[in-house]
C-alpha cells in the first residue's frame, strides 16, 4: 500500500525550502558577475533559468491540463496566468502541501476520510502530485543546474580566481542534483503499486553512482571548454543529436500533444548528454553499457588529448587536480552502477511484464485516476 508520511512531508518542506534558496543563489550568483562587469556570465546564468523556467512550466500546465480533461472538472483560467508568470511550481507545491498534510497527519491522525474518497485516495493523490514536482525538478536539474555547475567550474579554472561564492555555488549545484535524482527515484517508486520501499542501502549506492558519473562528465565538459569553446559546443551538439534521435526511435509517448511530446524528446535529448534516462520499459543492459562505455572513451580521450595539445597545462595545479577528480569520479561512478545493478537494484519487485534493467522514464499514463501518471514508469 502507498504512504505518504510525515517523514515524507517534511522532506516536502525541505524541498521547497531548497527550492526558494536556490533562485535565491542564482540571482546572487549572477548579480556577482554583473558587479564584476563580466556581462556575458551573469546573462547565460540568467538564460539558463529561464529556459529552464520556461520548459518545466510548459510541461507543469500541459499536465493540469490533461487532468482536467481525464476528470472533466472546470478548468480555471487562472491556473494559465500561473504559468504564464512563471510560478507553476508553487501552485504545485501548494497542492502537495495540502495533500501531503491530510495524508501524513489527518488520516492517520483521525481517519479523516470523505465517503467518496477510498481510504487510499489522499495517499495517492499525496504521491501522485510530488511525484509530478520530482519530474519537473528533474528537467530542472539538467536544464539549468547541471550546465551551469559546468560553466561555474570553467570561470573557475580559466580566470584562477578561488572566492567562497564561487565554491558556494559550485556545491549548491552538485547538492541540487543530487538531490533531484535521489527524490525522483524514491517518489517514482513510491508513486507505483506493489512495490517495496526504496530501501536506504539502494538509495544510498544510486547517489554516488549517478553524482560521481555526472560529476566526471561535467568535469570532462569543462576541460574540454577551456581547451576549446567550439570544440565544446560540437561535442555537444552531437551528443544532443544522437540523444534526440534515440528518443525517436524509441516512439515515446509521454505527452498527449504532438508538439509537447517533441518537446519532451528534446528534453530527454539534454539529458541524455549528462546521464543515461530510459524512456521505454524495456530491458536496457547493452543500452546502458554503450553509453557508459562512450563517456569512458569520451573522458579519457578528452584528458590525453589535453595533456597533447597543451602540454604545459601539466603543471598548472587546476589541470592536475580537477583531471585527477574526473578519472577517479569515472571510476568509482562506475564501480558503484556494478554494485547498484548487481546488488541493489529492484528488479526481483519489477512484474515480468514490465520488467526493466533501467528506466528513468517511461509513456505518460493517460488515465489519471485509474492508473496514475507514472503507472508505466519503471525505477531504475
Amino acid at each position: 500500500i502507498m504512504k505518504f508520511t510525515k517523514q515524507n512531508f517534511l522532506v516536502l518542506v525541505v524541498g521547497i525550502i531548497i527550492y526558494v534558496v536556490d533562485i535565491g543563489v542564482d540571482f546572487w550568483v549572477a548579480s556577482k558577475y554583473f558587479c564584476q562587469g563580466q556581462y556575458s556570465w551573469s546573462i547565460l546564468i540568467l538564460c539558463f533559468r529561464g529556459l529552464s523556467s520556461l520548459i518545466t512550466q510548459i510541461f507543469s500546465y500541459e499536465w493540469f491540463k490533461n487532468d482536467w480533461e481525464v476528470t472533466d472538472t472546470w478548468k480555471p483560467k487562472w491556473i494559465f496566468l500561473v504559468h504564464l508568470f512563471q510560478c507553476g511550481i508553487f501552485i504545485r507545491y501548494w497542492f502537495a502541501l495540502k495533500y501531503g498534510c491530510q495524508a501524513a497527519f489527518k488520516q492517520n491522525s483521525s481517519g479523516d476520510v470523505s465517503e467518496t474518497d477510498p481510504p487510499n485516495f489522499i495517499q495517492k493523490q499525496a504521491i501522485d502530485v510530488v511525484t509530478d514536482i520530482n519530474m519537473l525538478r528533474v528537467f530542472k536539474t539538467f536544464l539549468e543546474t547541471t550546465p551551469q555547475v559546468v560553466v561555474q567550474i570553467y570561470i573557475f579554472m580559466e580566470h584562477d580566481k578561488n572566492s567562497f561564492w564561487q565554491r558556494a555555488a559550485i556545491i549548491m549545484s552538485f547538492c541540487g542534483i543530487s538531490i533531484s535524482t535521489v527524490d525522483y527515484q524514491i517518489s517514482l517508486r513510491k508513486s507505483l503499486p506493489d512495490k517495496d520501499e526504496f530501501p536506504v542501502l539502494s538509495k544510498f549506492v544510486y547517489l554516488l553512482y549517478k553524482l560521481l558519473t555526472i560529476a566526471s562528465w561535467v568535469l570532462s565538459i569543462s576541460l574540454i571548454t577551456l581547451l576549446s569553446v567550439r570544440s565544446s559546443a560540437i561535442l555537444l551538439i552531437f551528443l544532443w543529436i544522437c540523444g534526440f534521435a534515440w528518443t525517436l526511435k524509441q516512439h515515446t509517448t509521454f505527452c498527449k500533444s504532438k508538439k509537447v511530446e517533441y518537446l519532451y524528446r528534446t528534453v530527454v535529448g539534454i539529458i541524455l548528454i549528462f546521464t543515461f534516462f530510459n524512456i521505454k520499459g524495456r530491458k536496457t543492459k547493452v543500452c546502458i553499457s554503450i553509453y557508459y562505455a562512450t563517456h569512458t572513451v569520451l573522458t579519457l580521450g578528452i584528458v590525453f588529448v589535453y595533456m597533447f595539445w597543451k602540454p604545459s597545462v601539466i603543471k598548472e595545479i587546476h589541470f592536475t587536480i580537477v583531471s585527477m577528480l574526473t578519472i577517479l569520479s569515472l571510476v568509482l561512478g562506475i564501480i558503484f552502477l556494478i554494485v547498484y545493478y548487481r546488488c541493489f537494484h529492484p528488479t526481483a519487485y519489477c512484474r515480468p511484464r514490465v520488467c526493466s534493467d533501467e528506466v528513468d522514464g517511461e509513456a505518460r499514463e493517460r488515465d489519471r485516476v485509474g492508473a496514475g501518471r507514472f503507472q508505466n514508469f519503471i525505477m531504475q
